[in-house]
């Protein structure tokens, strides 16, 4: 199992912005953030092929999020900018053994999690 360690979140003022931190114990072939926030299912955000580089994000965090990496530390982020309430949510890191599917984040698809972390916007 891949071990995952999420970092970076807190609570903001709307339009703020946090950036996630995602610590993975190795290389996967597809990460992603997802969050569940209160009362909703757990929802994809975005997903990076480590090898390719080649991102997606979900169109509610299109021109808001962006996600990238840092291979050589087997990291990923989820820079967060504008942020709404709507965002309010606990935030994890996944990966998945297979490599990314072409615009999509499922959680389904994804193997090992990280414990979360809270953002909170008001």
């Amino acid at each position: 199992h891949v071990q995952l360690v999420e970092s970076g979140g807190g609570s903001v003022q709307a339009g703020g912005s946090l950036r996630l931190t995602c610590v993975a114990s190795q290389r996967a072939n597809c990460m992603g953030w997802f969050r569940q926030g209160p009362g909703k299912e757990r929802e994809g955000v975005a997903t990076i092929n480590p090898h390719s580089a080649t991102s997606y994000l979900v169109d509610s965090v299109k021109g808001r999020f962006t996600i990238s990496q840092n291979n050589a530390k087997n990291i990923v982020y989820l820079q967060m900018n504008s942020l709404q309430p709507e965002d309010t949510a606990m935030y994890y890191c996944a990966t998945s053994h297979w490599n990314c599917y072409e615009n999509q984040a499922d959680p389904t698809d994804f193997n090992d999690w990280g414990q979360g972390t809270q953002v909170t916007v008001s």
